[in-house]
């Protein structure tokens, strides 16, 4: 089963995730947020807050919004961000 085991905010509309493949890649949501649970989310500042949650292994919003893995990672691939070792750090370092 996929899961994003790390996401970090790159700019814009933009995530860097990372997947339990160990794949990596930036994916950018701009065209996938509309309806009411994602429109909330075009405003720049309330899309960068955003985690990891424990429970869904995926990334999550305040607003309980959330993305599938499987979704983020077709959408990374399709947007030509071949995916990349884990062996780039995250900003953490991990």
């Amino acid at each position: 089963m996929l899961e994003v085991t790390a996401a970090h905010y790159v700019d814009q509309f933009r995530i860097r995730v990372r997947f339990n493949s160990g794949e990596e890649g930036v994916v950018d949501l701009a065209d996938t947020l509309w309806g009411p649970m994602f429109e909330p989310l075009q405003d720049p500042a309330v899309f960068r807050r955003f985690e990891v949650s424990e429970v869904l292994h995926t990334v999550k919003w305040e607003n309980d919004a959330d993305l599938a893995p499987e979704f983020l990672y077709q959408k990374m691939v399709e947007q030509s961000c071949a995916p990349k070792s884990a062996a780039t750090p995250f900003p953490d370092g991990k």
